[in-house]
């Protein structure tokens, strides 16, 4: 006999910066499964939101504030317990206005600590006792992700960003081909997702 799974706070973040996309969809339909399992949900779109992409002076010292939009997002991801990120890869990386919000909102004193570090003097992370899922979408053909950009972007975003903040384990869903899918692929996606959101995982 399974266990219910206890109810999660789960923030979604849809990062594809159009108003209709694969990745909106699958953000959707995360959360509508999440929804109908009994979990919290907050969800996001990347589009919606207004805000400065550009970091400025490049700095931790003399940031830009906040603008409300993005002291939200900060806000939902200190809310929950589960983060969800839908995104395209675009050029082996994230969309630039996505990676525009990592860059303003992961900043020192909220998502980790540089006054008090750690082996190696690494930052303390300040969002640690979460996890993450990312459902990634490519036209990169698996053994192409693998062998000859070894897997770089999912190297980034488990490693150097999420799990830099504390935010581990990170799983991932990928999905290749995206731009032109075979006939029903797209309903075999959703449908992954779907049951991906109903567990919470």
């Amino acid at each position: 006999m399974e266990l219910p799974v206890p109810a999660k706070k789960i923030f979604i973040l849809n990062g594809h910066p159009a108003e209709t996309s694969l990745s909106r969809r699958f953000a959707e339909t995360y959360a509508t499964a999440a929804r109908a399992a009994g979990h919290q949900v907050r969800i996001t779109n990347l589009g919606d939101l207004a805000f400065d992409d550009d970091f400025g002076q490049g700095n931790y010292e003399n940031y830009k504030p906040l603008e409300p939009d993005l002291q939200q997002v900060l806000c939902d991801i200190e809310w929950s317990d589960h983060l969800v990120l839908a995104t395209p890869m675009w050029w082996g990386g994230l969309p630039a206005r996505l990676k525009g919000l990592i860059d303003r909102t992961f900043l020192p004193g909220r998502t980790f600590d540089t006054r008090n570090t750690g082996l190696g003097g690494m930052p303390a992370p300040l969002l640690s006792g979460r996890t993450a899922r990312v459902i990634l979408t490519s036209d990169t053909p698996g053994w192409v992700m693998r062998l000859l950009y070894r897997r770089a972007l999912i190297w980034q975003l488990r490693r150097q960003i999420l799990g830099f903040v504390g935010v581990k384990p990170t799983r991932f869903t990928w999905f290749a081909g995206a731009s032109h899918p075979k006939p029903g692929l797209i309903e075999k996606w959703t449908r992954q997702v779907h049951a991906i959101g109903a567990t919470a995982a």
